[in-house]
């Protein structure tokens, strides 16, 4: 696991009328403020990042489909300076994974109908605050 990443295994209610899927509360772990909430779409076998915040935590949650994570740490001083991390999260594997400012990301839609992330940021979305890279920039075998 790369420092910072947190991976919370979140809880999924099973209901007859349709299931109840939690997200986060701000007493969770990985709170760092509210600014935003947005749904964004992967679709199947496409590839979205690189992309690192400088102040922006994320907290992502995939209540449909399944989508490939991988987190890319470059941080000088970090103790997983040049490590790579990744899981899968759908519904199935059902988890919050919150992301620090400061580390790569980038996510891969894997299941074949809609793959759709809730990403719950700490701060409103702000195109000044990140960088974007290729995915050709940071190698990595998808």
């Amino acid at each position: 696991m790369i420092d910072g990443l947190i991976l919370t295994k979140l809880k999924k209610i099973p209901h007859e009328k349709g299931d109840i899927f939690h997200a986060m509360k701000s007493s969770d772990s990985g709170y760092a403020g509210f600014g935003e909430a947005y749904f964004s779409e992967v679709n199947f076998r496409e590839i979205k990042g690189w992309k690192k915040h400088s102040e922006m935590v994320l907290n992502l949650v995939v209540p449909l489909g399944r989508i490939k994570f991988v987190a890319y740490d470059d941080r000088p001083l970090s103790s997983t300076y040049g490590e790579f991390y990744q899981t899968e999260l759908s519904a199935d594997n059902y988890c919050r994974l919150t992301v620090p400012h400061g580390i790569w990301l980038s996510f891969q839609g894997i299941g074949e109908s809609r793959n759709l992330l809730l990403n719950l940021a700490s701060i409103p979305h702000d195109p000044n605050e990140s960088e974007v890279k290729s995915l050709n920039d940071i190698r990595f075998e998808w």
